[in-house]
């Protein structure tokens, strides 16, 4: 189906596009996933250490069902090491910053050089600002964890709050969804 080009790219026989050999998977893209992992686990756990683990373990599980390319970012400005430390676990990148550096410049800096439609897992709304500026989608942890463990996005179910929320009026047709929230549910579809 696919033939490799001399730039290592392949031409996709049905589509005539070109793409990065890997990015197809039964006719699907393959999306580029980073979550900020201590966003996505809380840090009110008593063994840290543990949860990392548990998270990596469910992303491995979850890649092999998806193919998603995932690049998971934990804090290492308090006790990290002098020198950022990437590994490969199972698939998984995993990234630890270095000391003085947190998690949210390291996603920062690698959604920037890194310039393709990144799905940003995190719910700090600094990095969806930066990730929505350059062209990347933002999902925010809990989106995320719903989407991987049930297969059913947030903005499906509904919710039962017990205050009453007053949706601010916007412009243009009130049944028509914004770009950013067309965006966000799209990735969500691909989750």
């Amino acid at each position: 189906m696919e033939r490799l080009t001399p730039k290592g790219f392949a031409l996709h026989r049905y589509s005539n596009r070109y793409t990065k050999s890997g990015l197809h998977k039964g006719g699907f893209a393959i999306s580029s996933i980073i979550i900020d992992g201590y966003n996505l686990i809380g840090i009110y756990h008593k063994d840290l250490e543990k949860q990392r683990e548990m998270l990596i373990d469910s992303l491995i599980e979850y890649r092999k069902r998806k193919g998603h390319d995932i690049t998971v970012v934990f804090d290492g400005w308090k006790t990290g090491a002098a020198q950022e430390n990437q590994s490969i676990i199972g698939g998984i990148k995993v990234i630890y910053s270095r000391i003085g550096d947190k998690a949210d410049s390291v996603i920062k800096r690698i959604i920037s050089s890194d310039r393709r439609e990144w799905i940003v897992v995190t719910s700090d709304r600094d990095i969806a600002n930066h990730a929505w500026a350059l062209g990347s989608i933002p999902v925010s942890a809990e989106d995320f964890l719903i989407a991987i463990e049930k297969g059913i996005p947030s903005y499906l179910e509904e919710k039962e709050d017990d205050e009453e929320y007053i949706e601010p009026q916007r412009k243009g047709n009130p049944r028509r969804l914004s770009k950013k929230e067309k965006a966000i549910r799209r990735v969500l579809s691909k989750l």
